[in-house]
């Protein structure tokens, strides 16, 4: 089948650029798998600075980004973001006549973009990744102000205005059908989950516990609201007031908050007890979590963390990882027996937990054998993506028109 014959689509991502966008990247592939043709406009990064690229039969344009870092940057980068999405959507339609535009948030304003293409009868799936008013309530605690009720507003549109929804938790799919107002039949729960064909324990690890007995390992973005403050000042209580020394936590990944961050471990006077990496490649998370004893999600208790499925507990759980987090109502549903919960953020408690599952073997293998049993049987991204396909059926053979 050639690219004319195949019904085309448009994903728009405005967070991370692909592939390194890892779930966007797998439900590109998974749609090109099933017959479609995907086009997706996302941002340059570092790394990823082609304006296009044709990678794994998908067609990849990119726009230049600015970082924001405060409520006024972020209306400047969002602004600035809709209008080199807008100018790259014509593109990319006047060459394949795309039938789908997809939109991942945050933010919630690609709709606005969506509600151009209706007018060419393109059908239009929004991508709910982050519960955006939620979001900002946790960077910036506006809660009841105008930008709040804004986010609320601009949410609603894209959920009135979708002709399916994908939800990347039971919890965000509710929402969706309550605040939402969404038909249950047209909101579909496809979590962002490990593709176990290629994100799986490495055959050789390099077997690096940086000189102590155990690893603690931390994956993913590090940001103002992921908690990773909490879990230094967790790693202090286990050093200083528990008087461990035997763990080394490597903390994997890249984020705006990564310079003050290692900026508080010197200060604690922690960095011969903690290791950041940095942004690395699949591979290399792949080896990390094949050499850790334990995986740690301080991600903080409040309203949008409740109701996250966070991918760093799915891949804890893929490797045969036990894993500390704070009791959180949707990393409870998903982690069950294979975690420990602690008091939501109390850092001295999370690290009490680590302290106790350090010192049973046991607890670990248990809790590992459970977490990667359901991901096996599952929570995998093979069985996800029958829900994202199920997902395009819905919204291709809506009867609304555009």
């Amino acid at each position: 089948m050639n690219k004319r014959d195949r019904t085309a689509i448009c994903i728009v991502v405005e967070n991370l650029p692909v592939p390194l966008d890892r779930r966007v990247w797998k439900e590109a592939l998974a749609l090109t798998e099933a017959g479609y043709r995907v086009s997706v406009i996302c941002p340059r990064r570092k790394g990823f600075e082609a304006a296009y690229e044709l990678l794994d039969g998908i067609e990849i344009y990119r726009h230049r980004a600015h970082e924001a870092s405060g409520a006024a940057g972020y209306l400047l980068e969002y602004s600035w973001s809709l209008l080199a999405e807008l100018y790259l959507t014509l593109k990319v339609y006047a060459r394949t006549r795309f039938r789908v535009l997809q939109a991942c948030n945050p933010p919630d304003t690609i709709f606005l973009i969506a509600c151009l293409f209706r007018l060419f009868g393109v059908r239009f799936v929004f991508d709910q990744h982050d519960l955006g008013p939620e979001l900002f309530e946790a960077k910036f605690g506006m809660r009841g102000r105008l930008i709040y009720s804004t986010l609320l507003l601009l949410e609603a549109c894209s959920f009135r205005l979708a002709h399916s929804c994908l939800a990347t938790s039971e919890s965000l799919r509710e929402i969706a059908m309550t605040r939402g107002g969404k038909n249950p039949e047209r909101v579909f729960v496809v979590r962002n989950c490990p593709d176990l064909s290629t994100f799986d324990r490495p055959r050789y690890t390099s077997g690096n516990k940086f000189g102590k007995t155990h690893l603690v390992t931390y994956v993913g973005f590090m940001g103002d609201q992921d908690g990773l403050d909490l879990l230094l000042d967790a790693i202090e209580h286990l050093v200083t007031r528990i008087g461990r020394r035997d763990a080394h936590f490597l903390l994997v990944g890249n984020g705006t908050s990564l310079g003050s961050l290692k900026a508080l471990c010197a200060n604690k006077g922690l960095n011969e007890y903690v290791t950041f990496t940095g942004q690395v490649t699949h591979s290399e998370v792949a080896d990390y979590l094949a050499q850790s004893d334990l995986g740690v999600a301080p991600d903080p208790k409040n309203a949008m963390n409740d109701k996250l499925t966070m991918i760093k507990i799915l891949e804890y759980m893929a490797f045969g990882l036990p894993i500390i987090l704070f009791d959180l109502e949707e990393g409870r549903r998903i982690a069950g027996s294979a975690g420990v919960y602690a008091t939501p953020n109390d850092p001295a408690d999370f690290a009490a937990k680590i302290a106790t599952l350090l010192d049973c073997s046991g607890c670990r293998a248990k809790m590992g054998i459970v977490g990667r049993r359901k991901v096996e049987s599952e929570l995998n991204w093979n069985q996800e993506k029958k829900s994202l396909i199920r997902a395009y059926e819905a919204a291709l053979h809506d009867s609304r028109v555009g």
